[in-house]
């Protein structure tokens, strides 16, 4: 009898100590909305306000945005809500050759995949992640219920927007491919404002590295600001770099599109000849 109850004992002491609760991994899932201003530049001098307020609208997809960030410790997954054209209600095929697409950051890592389709072709963009010198300073203020601190830095206009186009960004016709001597760097100064009561260092799009989860930034005529942050919600996020597509770094994925813009311009160039 005493056998008995010393092995029921023992198994009841085995179940008790091999059982452990599944503990669920630190996540969080943060909701940015974007706004930028619309530049027009000296062609807007010779605009009428209503004009320009028709030209806001056609372009209020580009210039209204709202992103997810699904993030834990280390990693995080950065994407676009997708939203129909404000005119047509069709998407905007055009501007999605030139949006950002599905982003994986790994701070541990230094390690940044995103996906990016460009005229029906499908890339997987590997690179480092982008080194950003953060001035942090003793200024405060309250977003939501977090207090953020502020922070700032300069930044390569470029890296902030690799994977968008300018027609500007190309060497007239008679530079060539190359162009004629160093091109300047344009540079962007950052506002960032972080609330360390989330000590992670993800942030909305190229913005990281910071000792507190990055609720508001502001990069040239763009502003980012969180809107609501959910930490360690009931369903498990799933946090996992994009994978298909042809491997490329940033810059070739930058040399391939510049390529095939400058195609486009020089065959609508003989066209009109």
């Amino acid at each position: 009898m005493k056998s008995l109850y010393y092995k029921i004992l023992f198994l009841a002491v085995w179940v008790l100590f091999s059982f452990r609760p599944s503990v669920q991994e630190f996540q969080g899932q943060a909701v940015y909305y974007s706004k930028s201003k619309m530049e027009l530049g000296s062609f807007g001098a010779r605009m009428s306000e209503a004009q320009k307020k028709q030209i806001e609208a056609r372009l209020k997809n580009r210039l209204e945005k709202t992103y997810t960030r699904n993030f834990n410790k280390q990693e995080s997954l950065f994407t676009e809500d997708e939203k129909l054209d404000a005119i047509s209600g069709a998407t905007d095929s055009w501007g999605d050759n030139f949006s950002r697409g599905v982003q994986y950051k790994n701070v541990k890592d230094n390690a940044l995949v995103q996906s990016q389709e460009f005229y029906g072709k499908r890339f997987l963009v590997k690179d480092k992640l982008q080194e950003i010198k953060w001035v942090m300073g003793k200024e405060t203020k309250q977003i939501g219920q977090y207090t953020c601190f502020k922070a700032n830095a300069i930044v390569p206009t470029r890296e902030l927007s690799w994977y968008d186009f300018s027609w500007s960004d190309l060497p007239s016709a008679d530079q060539g491919a190359e162009g004629s001597g160093e091109p300047e760097i344009k540079m962007t100064n950052i506002e960032a404002w972080y609330t360390p009561q989330i000590p992670v260092s993800h942030g909305p799009g190229e913005y990281w590295g910071l000792p507190g989860l990055i609720l508001e930034v502001s990069a040239g005529n763009t502003t980012m600001l969180c809107s609501k942050v959910i930490l360690n919600p009931k369903e498990v996020l799933e946090i996992q770099a994009p994978k298909r597509g042809q491997e490329i770094t940033k810059e070739e994925y930058q040399n391939t599109v510049q390529k095939k813009m400058m195609e486009m311009r020089d065959n609508r160039g003989r066209r009109r000849g």
